[in-house]
């Protein structure tokens, strides 16, 4: 491996890419080997795989509360949750990529490794605005 490359990357040399959800518990310190992500790819990747994830499970957990909801018009309720999930989708797609390749773009202008907790966080915190933005605001600001 010559200077360039390794100056290039902060990945160490013979690093490989973590399977998908790798999270390790981080407390206490134990033997397990905690996982690391360098490559802004690999950022936007996982990021973008948890958003799809939490998306999805916001979008079916309402997607059944409006199914319950309108049960006597059954015989168009089955759309829902497919018009639901294509939704999610396109959302959890956008917003994934968006944050996944901001915070590459980041950790990769400043070599620092990525815990693999951190798309998962950042996922979560998606997915939490994404319900905060439903409700609608009415006064008082």
């Amino acid at each position: 491996m010559s200077f360039i490359q390794r100056v290039d990357s902060a990945a160490p040399i013979g690093y490989e890419t973590p399977a998908f959800p790798s999270l390790y518990w981080p407390l206490p310190m134990s033997a397990i080997k905690p996982h690391y992500l360098y490559y802004p790819s690999d950022i936007w990747r996982f990021t973008t795989v948890w958003t799809l994830l939490f998306f999805g499970a916001v979008h079916l957990v309402v997607a059944i509360w409006a199914c319950a909801v309108q049960w006597r018009s059954w015989k168009l309720i089955w759309i829902t949750p497919i018009i639901y999930a294509v939704i999610g989708g396109f959302e959890g797609l956008i917003a994934g990529s968006v944050v996944g390749g901001l915070l590459g773009g980041v950790y990769q202008a400043g070599y620092f490794q990525m815990s693999t907790w951190v798309p998962f966080v950042w996922a979560f915190v998606n997915a939490l605005i994404l319900i905060l933005s439903s409700f609608a605001i009415h006064g008082g600001l």
